[in-house]
């Protein structure tokens, strides 16, 4: 991947929060102005007429509203030139919000920005294919994706697929007011949010739409488009989401609930062991019968679940490598048969569906300190793997220096590992495309968007002090911090429009792009 300095990185794009007090009224008493000229004295019995040219001379010196000037020119009136105080800068982990302060978004720093609430959290979501366009860059912009609930009561979960429209361009504060009144791209209005949903017995732990390719277009409605959900009950159900998004998309459509409503396929292997980690394999085309799935439980245990053109067939042996939860899996974008996996007993395992006896074939046995939440595969560099911990670390592992199973060798150490997060980290994902750039969540309700490719250079930027108020390093990867979440579960990009960036938490959903990626 190529390298950028920290010069190159735009310096607005550090930080979105900025702490300010709530606004109090001020008053301010008039001056009291006093004149101490005395008038001239007069003679009384001098009586001096003017001439016609003196009254002439007299009205011309008179300005527009009727005062009169002096021969001399006046100096001009010089404006204040006193700026008002710039908002502080929020940092987490080196500033608190104070009883009276709030944390206000700098939309300087946004292409896009909006929220939307929902009925229901959902702990989990992902972005759902569309027909509208690859490299999308023209605003309002359109979104699909499909999220599960965390209801209040097991009966009341839904898996839901959202249109989100209107999603327009941030509106700054410098922007020119001679922009073109038809200027869609201009506009900053609320964003449209539709739904169509079925019911789900269960919280839905997460989540899984399976791939598309980037060449396919969306099937037909006649033909499926499958979604995976981990329940809290122990079950994983497939469904077929596709009759909900043509009736988000056509007027009148009428859903045919036998297809909907009802999973198309469960997968029973896990018992009532409830799991996390879950993803499709990509089958490289729009073909169901080559999709693979695999799930993880919280007991150890892996299960691989394959389509044949009859249907799904859920395999009964377990790969078994792990000690303690599986908290996430990745297929490798690269070789069909070889995924990754991460766990709370602090390892990051790599596999091959090929291997007798369903045991790992290589990993990194004590990858953190603690348990080992996520993980994501580069789509274009692949020996990269990111990880994320519950001690709020960041770390990136070149596969080529990972052990295999057997031998003495030590761990590897990461080409990169960065501890900016103070809580779990609880979503990490590269850019689809950048192959330097990833997104991570915590729980310290922080999303950021990190740039591997941005290096310190000493000499270039004269020793740069990277280090914030408070004594806290700033890393210079680190492109953008995006707050105003609360517990922050999930984060993806869309794979169809540069930039964009989806996070789902307590309170809802937040779009955004910044003038950083």
């Amino acid at each position: 991947m190529s390298k950028r300095s920290a010069t190159e990185v735009t310096s607005t794009s550090g930080n979105q929060g900025e702490s300010r007090k709530t606004p109090r009224g001020e008053s301010k008493q008039p001056e009291n102005v006093v004149n101490d000229e005395m008038g001239e004295f007069e003679d009384a019995w001098e009586d001096e007429l003017e001439s016609d040219e003196e009254v002439v001379d007299s009205e011309a010196r008179q300005d527009e509203d009727g005062m009169e000037v002096d021969d001399e020119v006046m100096p001009p009136i010089e404006e204040s030139e006193e700026q008002p105080p710039a908002p502080d800068v929020f940092i987490p982990g080196v500033h608190k919000l104070g009883q009276d302060e709030i944390l206000e978004p700098d939309d300087s720093v946004y292409v896009m920005r909006h929220n939307m609430s929902v009925k229901w959290p959902c702990l989990s979501f992902d972005i759902l294919r569309d027909n509208l366009g690859e490299q999308r860059q023209r605003f309002p912009a359109t979104a699909y994706i499909v999220a599960g609930t965390q209801a209040d009561a097991a009966k009341n979960n839904e898996i839901s697929v959202y249109k989100m429209s209107s999603l327009h361009k941030t509106q700054k504060e410098n922007d020119s007011d001679d922009e073109e009144d038809d200027d869609d791209d201009a506009l900053d209005e609320d964003p449209l949010l539709e739904y169509r949903s079925v019911p789900h017995l269960g919280g839905v732990n997460r989540i899984r739409a399976q791939p598309l390719p980037s060449s396919s277009p969306l099937p037909p409605v006649s033909q499926p488009y499958y979604v995976a959900s981990w329940s809290e009950t122990g079950k994983v159900h497939i469904w077929d989401v596709r009759p909900l998004i043509e009736a988000l998309d056509v007027p009148g459509y009428t859903i045919d609930k036998a297809r909907t409503h009802t999973p198309a396929f469960t997968i029973n292997s896990h018992g009532r062991a409830e799991g996390f980690a879950m993803d499709w394999a990509s089958s490289g085309d729009a073909n169901p019968s080559a999709l693979r799935l695999l799930t993880g439980d919280i007991h150890s245990k892996i299960y691989l679940t394959t389509t044949t053109p009859t249907g799904f067939n859920a395999l009964s042996q377990p790969f078994t490598s792990h000690t303690s939860s599986v908290e996430d899996i990745q297929w490798s974008p690269a070789e069909p048969t070889v995924f990754a996996s991460c766990s709370a007993d602090q390892s990051v395992q790599i596999w091959d569906v090929r291997a007798k006896g369903r045991q790992s074939v290589a990993g990194v046995d004590h990858a953190h300190d603690s348990d080992v939440n996520v993980i994501s595969w580069n789509r274009s560099s692949t020996y990269l793997l990111l990880s994320g911990g519950d001690e709020g670390g960041i770390k990136v592992w070149d596969l080529r220096n990972v052990k295999k199973r057997g031998t003495t060798a030590p761990d590897p150490t990461p080409v990169a590992a960065f501890h900016w997060h103070k809580a779990p980290i609880t979503s990490i994902e590269w850019h689809p495309t950048e192959d330097s750039i990833f997104a991570a969540s915590g729980a310290d309700d922080q999303v950021t968007l990190w740039d591997l490719a941005v290096e310190q250079d000493d000499e270039e930027t004269g020793a740069m002090d990277t280090s914030a108020e408070g004594g806290r390093d700033v890393p210079p990867q680190l492109l953008f911090v995006h707050q105003g979440q609360k517990d922050v579960k999930e984060v993806h990009w869309h794979p169809q429009i540069p930039g964009m960036v989806i996070s789902t938490a307590l309170d809802g959903f937040n779009v955004f792009k910044t003038i950083s990626v």
